[in-house]
């Protein structure tokens, strides 16, 4: 039986999946903050399933994530796949946001993933098998106003998935980036607290040009859009257990979820695919075989 380690599970996808794989039959490791605080109900729900086992885990804190890790390996000698979902959102003017606030967005979307990617790889290249799949977005490959902290944390983990494609071929340790688009999710509505633009006197000297903007972009776009479509979040969860279930060496870098794109996603990551081939060929620079 596979042994699924998933961050960010409290809430939103995480949750999600973690049901999802435990009726698949799949033994996970549920990662979660304050499971004797806020999340108490929520560790106890997961806990009460089958297979599932609930962590205390915040991805933002080195020891924490190499603790929770060290001892899920410890106990069932193995992490076949690791699911990098964990995530905060954060909208606003680029100039009103903080370094700070930044940092902390890097530190929960960014270096979270570095943190478990250094934590798994261990085990995973000695067994030579195993699977990340890192939840980025459908828009990670270009960037939105407002938004452009955010966008810049999953662009980057983007950048991780694609580059340790190759450094760990010769390992059979495969890296899928899965990018869904908008979902009604705790995030997007609001009831999770996200990482947001705080200098007022910043976003006071935009206005009222940039909420009217922020407004239509959001309210009358992608929320409308969401609506319509109705994306439905168990999607991503269900793309993640296919993904699991898919023979080794025939998962794709990227894996889009997003029907309103309409097809766009997945023709801008094949043209970006074959871009980077002949840049690489004009480079004199051969893939990993």
């Amino acid at each position: 039986m596979k042994v699924v380690f998933i961050t960010g599970t409290s809430t939103g996808f995480g949750k999600l999946t973690a049901i999802t794989l435990s009726k698949a039959g799949y033994t996970v490791i549920a990662g979660m903050r304050n499971t004797k605080g806020t999340n108490e109900k929520v560790a106890k729900e997961l806990a009460a399933l089958p297979h599932v086992e609930v962590v205390d885990m915040d991805v933002a804190d080195d020891v924490s994530v190499s603790t929770a890790i060290e001892q899920a390996l410890k106990k069932h000698g193995k992490i076949d796949v690791l699911v990098n979902n964990a995530g905060v959102i954060g909208f606003g003017l680029l100039e009103a946001f903080s370094i700070d606030r930044i940092r902390q967005l890097f530190e929960v979307n960014f270096y979270s993933v570095l943190r478990t990617y250094q934590a798994v790889l261990p085990s995973m290249r000695q067994q030579k098998s195993g699977l990340v799949i890192n939840v980025t977005s459908g828009a990670s490959g270009h960037t939105l106003p407002f938004m452009i902290p955010y966008l810049a944390t999953k662009f980057s983990v983007e950048s991780i998935t694609e580059g340790l494609q190759d450094e760990l071929k010769q390992f059979s340790i495969e890296n899928v980036s899965i990018q869904p688009g908008v979902y009604p999710t705790e995030m997007s509505d609001g009831s999770k607290p996200g990482l947001h633009a705080d200098k007022e006197e910043i976003i006071k000297a935009y206005d009222p040009i940039a909420s009217e903007q922020l407004n239509a972009q959001f309210g009358g776009g992608l929320l409308a859009k969401m609506q319509e479509f109705n994306m439905n979040p168990q999607t991503i969860a269900d793309g993640i257990l296919k993904l699991i279930q898919m023979p080794d060496g025939t998962r794709p870098l990227r894996y889009p979820l997003d029907a309103i794109a309409g097809g766009t996603d997945l023709e801008f990551i094949n043209a970006r695919a074959e871009i980077k081939a002949k840049w690489l060929t004009h480079y004199g620079v051969k893939n990993p075989k």
